[in-house]
């Protein structure tokens, strides 16, 4: 990481069979949790491998997986697959990266459990104790959103594991979950530091835990709890983040993606997003892959190598009106070609919209030199000011209607697409009035679309609203109506998405490991 590093801590009993992969290094020792936990630097390298997990050196969290395969929904496709892969949504529950998403988050969970059952030995004062314990706290309830959100139902593990005969868990059900991780996250609210006493936005402050929290709730508001009350909620919490003063929306947009490609740490905007370190050399094996797999397309090492294979839809370009800066950065208007030993960028014609790749995160702006082809240190956002002006808007609207605060809040984030002021009211960027409750939210919907695209977040979207299949089934005749003969295969995911697809299957090794493990519907 830019400021602190994820050094992974591994305890004598790993919770699972590939513990011994953690890092390609092989470790010297191993230290049971009954000798560790003594000091303050004891209990912050445990704390930086439950981080560590998030980046996940299989690829399947943030490196990789949580904003490209694990999100395909009607914004992007895959331009180089057709068949068996995730990418196209061809696949079953023996693949591969489903096991090691699942595994991932259980790691992050038993590391955590640990840090919560063991931290009160530390020689520390009171205030480091509680900051500690709360961002393990809300990193044992992040691991479990993630894993509810992708999965369903699942195993709810609250205590570390103790040896490898531990009886196995049976899933439980889904409104228990969340409610283990509200219980969670609101305990971590009051132990972790505020945003403004923290030298990076790469760990949990309050306001992070808030505005997930947000989130947490518009999701059990929607799908499949279905749970309305929980709209106040996410008020509340959109509210809390709003009137704690530590954040803004940088007024230009393109610079928040240029600061995650040069290492910035900018506060404001980005309340929390995950840490990349180095490009995957030495023994710090904590590299991203953000901006090469979502990059654009480029054969040229020294400006940054992508294959450009994640290509975006025409439903997702036109979904930006004329004026809207972020178009042609969230989709870039170009590509490069090398021809004869020189790289240039050459403009996309305006009948190539499927051409187009993901121009959020661009290789041009790195600054580790020299330029890894497959690994960097572009952070990941998991959570931005514009998305919680959003959630406020979306939530408002649920629970009083489109009031004139539900308009604002929208309205800033348009503002700054647009390049305009942000707090005053403008007529080209601003939002229609007079909207009823059901056209304010579809206007909420798009523009969480066009603010957040590409960021992993459309898929979760989609399915809260119960819109998830039927926006795939319709995304089917609008790319054979739209789409050239070359890029047809735009909706090979989309035919492959039925009802069952709103859930992953339960791991193969889950179900042969765990005689009280159940599989989902269709799987």
């Amino acid at each position: 990481m830019k400021k602190i590093l994820l050094i992974v801590f591994l305890f004598a009993t790993c919770t699972l069979s590939s513990c011994k992969k953690f890092l390609a290094t092989t470790p010297q020792d191993f230290v049971s949790p009954e000798n560790y936990f003594n000091t303050e630097a004891e209990v912050q390298r445990a704390l930086n491998g439950v981080y560590n997990r998030l980046v996940d050196t299989f690829g399947r969290l943030y490196q990789r997986g949580l904003w490209s395969y694990f999100a395909v929904s009607d914004e992007f496709f895959y331009s180089n697959v057709t068949v068996n892969n995730l990418k196209v949504s061809d696949f079953d529950a023996s693949n591969l990266d489903v096991s090691r998403l699942w595994e991932g988050c259980y790691q992050g969970i038993d590391r955590a459990n640990q840090i919560i059952a063991n931290v009160h030995k530390a020689q520390i004062d009171e205030s480091k104790r509680d900051n500690f314990k709360g961002q393990a706290l809300f990193l044992r309830a992040y691991f479990h959103f993630l894993l509810v959100s992708n999965y369903g139902a699942i195993p709810l593990k609250l205590t570390p594991t103790s040896s490898p005969t531990d009886e196995p868990l049976p899933r439980s059900p889904i409104a228990e979950v969340y409610a283990q991780i509200v219980e969670d996250m609101k305990a971590a609210e009051t132990m972790v530091r505020p945003i403004n006493e923290l030298a990076t936005n790469e760990v949990v402050s309050r306001t992070a835990v808030q505005a997930v929290l947000a989130r947490v709730y518009l999701k059990m508001a929607g799908a499949p709890l279905n749970d309305v009350s929980k709209y106040a909620d996410a008020l509340v919490y959109t509210n809390k983040v709003i009137e704690s003063g530590q954040h803004a929306l940088n007024a230009d947009y393109k610079q928040i993606f240029i600061n995650h490609s040069q290492d910035l740490i900018e506060k404001k905007e980005c309340i929390w997003e995950i840490g990349m370190y180095g490009n995957q050399q030495g023994t710090e094996q904590i590299a991203g892959s953000v901006g090469i797999d979502n990059g654009i397309l480029c054969p040229d090492n020294e400006i940054g190598y992508s294959a450009g294979t994640m290509r975006v839809t025409k439903r997702v370009y036109d979904l930006y009106k004329t004026g809207d800066l972020r178009r042609d950065w969230a989709i870039s208007p170009f590509f490069y070609r090398t021809t004869a030993g020189v790289t240039t960028a050459v403009n996309y014609t305006a009948a190539q919209i499927y051409d187009r790749n993901i121009g959020k995160w661009r290789r041009q702006y790195e600054l580790l030199l020299p330029k890894h082809r497959v690994y960097n240190s572009t952070n990941f956002p998991v959570i931005r000011y514009a998305d919680v002006l959003l959630m406020k808007a979306e939530a408002e609207n649920q629970v009083n209607g489109p009031t004139n605060v539900a308009y604002e809040a929208i309205n800033q984030v348009r503002r700054r697409g647009y390049g305009k002021p942000i707090t005053t009211a403008d007529a080209t960027a601003d939002v229609a009035a007079g909207m009823n409750k059901d056209v304010f939210l579809k206007e909420v919907q798009d523009e969480r679309s066009r603010e957040l695209a590409f960021e992993g977040l459309r898929k979760h979207d989609l399915i809260r609203w119960n819109l998830y299949v039927s926006n795939m089934t319709s995304l089917i005749t609008e790319v054979t109506n739209t789409a050239p003969a070359t890029w047809q295969r735009a909706s090979i995911a989309a035919k492959n998405t039925t009802e069952r697809n709103v859930l992953l299957p339960i791991p193969t090794l889950e179900l042969t490991s765990n005689p009280k493990a159940t599989q989902n519907p269709g799987w």
